[in-house]
């Protein structure tokens, strides 16, 4: 019998305090990717403009899936992007304050 092995792919929505700037990116490592991006590790964009506030994400379990989508959302206007977010998050807050938030957010998601 075969035995597909599950993997954690994630599209993900940063933006600054001002919400002015959106950043859309695809990672393998939620938690570990909003670290890099707040302390800018590798991270140019959101050095330059602060997108470090997490206000939107979705899960995949392939990783041709989530580029997919991550290319797609990419395409978008802001409003549409600013509509997407709304959709799950509709006051637009910071889902991650500090890094004990994140550590719970990532158990929360693991278990999707």
């Amino acid at each position: 019998m075969f035995n597909k092995k599950s993997y954690n792919f994630y599209i993900y929505i940063l933006s600054n305090y001002d919400r002015n700037c959106l950043y859309v990116g695809f990672c393998n490592d939620i938690a570990r990717r909003i670290i890099e991006h707040t302390h800018s590790f590798g991270c140019e964009y959101s050095k330059k403009y602060k997108t470090f506030d997490l206000l939107y994400y979705e899960h995949y379990q392939y990783v041709n899936e989530a580029i997919a989508r991550e290319k797609q959302i990419k395409r978008w206007g802001r409003d549409k992007k600013i509509a997407l977010i709304k959709t799950k998050n509709p006051e637009l807050k910071k889902l991650t304050k500090n890094y004990s938030m994140i550590l719970d957010f990532l158990k929360k998601i693991s278990l999707k």
